[in-house]
């Protein structure tokens, strides 16, 4: 999946142990993103994070609220977005460490999280992969929000049946999209026991078509 904007991913050093970590699907999705580890007994430098060209926005709640059309919307569009990948505690910190870098920007996110496989922290925090895709919505970059969501909810779907549990995956596949879009890769899935790495079109690379209550997230 590509974008005009660059997209890179500040994972906090927990988050990259984290097998639901949403930041590692940006990473396998967005052609071109880039991950950096937030390591707490390494200072960040900031030559290893800034893109030659391009301006610096950081995703996040205190940021000033993008619009749908607006100038500000179309300056984020040709630029560099960092995401903060980490438990809402985390990411405060790491956006503590980028404060001054870049300018911050926000969402507005409403309505049920989709991340079925861990515990919100609290009413209107949603993954790190949702914060990207309620800003591709922002943006107007359709086609991109449209392959990156089949992902996410794949990721979703598959991780909840990995984990046994069926009958939340099953609750979760009746509204979602991948019942209709990848009808092909589920039969393949429901075959046999699911693996992320055995899954045709489970990993971004290789996919470029158009208990049972939820484990505790990503922001």
């Amino acid at each position: 999946m590509s974008c005009p904007m660059a997209v890179d991913v500040l994972m906090h050093q927990r988050e990259q142990w984290r097998p639901t970590s949403t930041g590692k699907l940006v990473g396998r999705v967005v052609a071109g993103s880039k991950t950096h580890v937030f390591l707490k007994d390494r200072s960040l430098d900031p030559a290893e994070l800034l893109r030659s060209g391009r301006k610096l926005w950081v995703l996040h709640p205190k940021g000033e609220l993008l619009e749908v059309g607006s100038d500000l919307a179309q300056e984020v569009a040709k630029g560099q977005v960092l995401l903060l990948d980490g438990s809402w505690g985390e990411a405060g910190v790491m956006y503590r460490a980028v404060e001054g870098w870049g300018r911050p920007v926000s969402i507005r996110l409403e309505g049920r999280s989709r991340y079925w496989l861990r515990e919100q922290q609290g009413e209107g925090q949603h993954s790190t992969v949702e914060a990207l895709l309620g800003l591709l919505a922002v943006l107007g970059m359709q086609e991109a929000e449209a392959r990156l969501r089949l992902n996410f909810e794949l990721h979703v779907y598959a991780s909840l049946r990995a984990r046994g549990h069926k009958v939340l995956a099953a609750e979760f596949l009746e509204s979602s999209p991948i019942a209709t879009a990848m009808p092909e890769i589920l039969e393949a899935l429901h075959e046999r026991r699911p693996n992320e790495s055995s899954i045709p079109g489970f990993r971004a690379a290789s996919w470029n078509g158009g208990s049972d209550t939820r484990p505790a997230g990503d922001v």
